[in-house]
């Protein structure tokens, strides 16, 4: 699956996650602005490779929901 730049990353529910900064080894690193608030803010979130369902036009879908898949994010 080709995933790139600035692609939105979207649950399986159609929920926005993201926006994709770069993919680092086996993770899609996603951009700052999309990092949430409070002690999250500021801070690059990380999601697992493996998680992906599909990838379609500028969009990376997830297999999971958007609310399952912010729980498994990795913060860096």
């Amino acid at each position: 699956m080709d995933v790139k730049e600035h692609m939105e990353v979207i649950g399986a529910d159609g929920v926005h996650i993201g926006t994709v900064d770069k993919v680092e080894g086996g993770r899609i690193k996603l951009t700052k602005k999309d990092s949430g608030e409070g002690s999250h803010k500021g801070h690059h979130h990380f999601i697992d490779k493996g998680l992906i369902a599909e990838v379609e036009g500028d969009k990376v879908r997830l297999s999971a929901n958007a609310d399952v898949a912010v729980t498994m994010e990795q913060e860096k």
